[in-house]
């Protein structure tokens, strides 16, 4: 699985993506952010308040309730503003 990081996000994990195997047990959006969360200091300080996170799979924005189910890429964004 293609797991993509933009701006602050990316910049905090230190990396702007990655191959990852998810672990059994992974099966939401809101599963998959907080096994991240525990991945390290850079995820911890990215994803302190995962309900402010931006999920796409495939390129469509989720709720963190959404199954991950058979997608090929899941990107992570901040909160996003704008008009």
């Amino acid at each position: 699985m293609k797991i993509v990081y933009f701006a602050w996000v990316r910049e905090r994990i230190g990396i702007g993506e990655e191959e990852v195997a998810l672990p059994a047990g992974i099966v939401t959006v809101d599963d998959l952010l907080h096994w991240l969360k525990g991945r390290g200091e850079g995820y911890g300080a990215a994803l302190q308040a995962p309900e402010m996170i931006r999920v796409a799979l495939d390129q469509e924005h989720v709720p963190h309730s959404q199954p991950i189910g058979q997608c090929t890429e899941i990107a992570i964004f901040p909160p996003m503003t704008g008009g």
